[in-house]
């Protein structure tokens, strides 16, 4: 009996290594697909619809959220990014465990919608920590980390409303960590219901 796959959503600091975890975790296991997601902002250099994003104009986008066919979206510097529904229940349902990288308030909205939902939060072992990754990737200036380090005081307080919290400190560690985490959660009697009624079907009359 082939099973449905998880869904699973992955939040956390910026700066966290949420992105690295998730890419390193899709290269190393066969059974996960990272959901992509559908934007209107232009594609950069080398984006590939279809792979990397979805690409929209406005209105097909606001068509999409019409048609109730995002499981989440949000505006972001006058632009639509969201998760399409269609894909993600697709892959769900070959058996693969769909993975969303999302921020916190879409993430909590998603276990609203799908309340089997998996919520992992990643974090940096500690604060120190966190701040010496943002100034080391030397992307951004330090009142853009300031900003960050500031959202991260509110997304801290729904930290607990996650199922698993994932400390990333050692990548490789952290990768098999979140692997078996995924994997344990097929084993939960709420995602066999079907397996435990055919087991107690099956045991029903003279079994002699």
């Amino acid at each position: 009996m082939k099973q449905k796959g998880i869904l699973t959503v992955v939040s956390g600091f910026s700066g966290a290594g949420k992105g690295t975890l998730m890419k390193n975790l899709v290269q190393r296991y066969e059974e996960y697909a990272l959901s992509i997601s559908a934007t209107t902002r232009n594609p950069r250099e080398g984006e590939v619809h279809g792979k990397d994003y979805f690409f929209k104009t406005k209105e097909e986008f606001e068509k999409m959220i019409d048609k109730e066919e995002l499981i989440e979206y949000a505006n972001y510097v006058d632009n639509y990014y969201g998760t399409p529904r269609d894909y993600v229940e697709s892959q769900l349902c070959e058996g693969k465990d769909v993975i969303l990288e999302i921020e916190m308030i879409g993430a909590l909205k998603v276990k609203e919608k799908y309340p089997d939902t998996l919520l992992l939060f990643v974090t940096p072992p500690n604060v120190e920590e966190l701040k010496k990754r943002l100034i080391g990737r030397g992307t951004e200036s330090i009142e853009v980390i300031r900003s960050r380090l500031n959202r991260g005081k509110d997304e801290a307080k729904v930290m607990n409303q996650y199922d698993y919290l994932i400390v990333n400190d050692n990548l490789d560690d952290t990768v098999q960590k979140m692997h078996q985490i995924i994997q344990n959660e097929h084993l939960r009697c709420s995602r066999n219901e079907e397996f435990i009624q055919c087991i107690m079907e099956d045991l029903k009359g003279d079994l002699l």
